[in-house]
């Protein structure tokens, strides 16, 4: 631990931009990524406030097995058909995609838009399989 300190001591500005560095990262990630709810948050959300869930895997991925009632519009063709999310504005939003890494960037397609409440689901499906939910092929 001494030889940690003394690195730090001697090497100061390498590791103040070190510290910078990961702390703009950390912040990055957490603006980008939107809140995360669990798939229990997400389906008390839904079945509470009316809210939907909006799947953004492919059509293939989507056929394989979906949550009941998702609307699928895949990530790569989401800004052109953000209309037809135009209908939920009042309604809270769960973006779904296969792990729960892409579906921060849908998250913040939809606030741009101008969508109110948007969250994503961690895990995405595979949480939502893995929890024994649900699906729909």
């Amino acid at each position: 631990m001494t030889q940690f300190l003394e690195f730090l001591m001697n090497h100061w500005i390498l590791s103040g931009l070190w510290l910078a560095i990961s702390i703009t990262l950390v912040l990055y990630l957490k603006a980008k990524s939107g809140t995360a709810l669990s798939p229990y948050q997400a389906t008390l959300l839904v079945n509470n406030k009316q809210g939907v869930f909006l799947d953004i895997r492919d059509r293939k991925a989507f056929e394989g097995g979906h949550i009941v009632d998702a609307i699928n519009i895949p990530l790569a063709k989401l800004k052109e058909r953000i209309v037809e999310m135009d209908k939920y504005k009042d309604r809270p939003v769960i973006v779904v995609c296969q792990m729960g890494h892409q579906a921060g960037e849908a998250v913040k397609i939809l606030e741009e838009h101008g969508l109110e409440t948007v969250s994503r689901m961690s895990g995405g499906m595979t949480e939502w399989q893995t929890q024994g939910l649900p699906a729909v092929k």
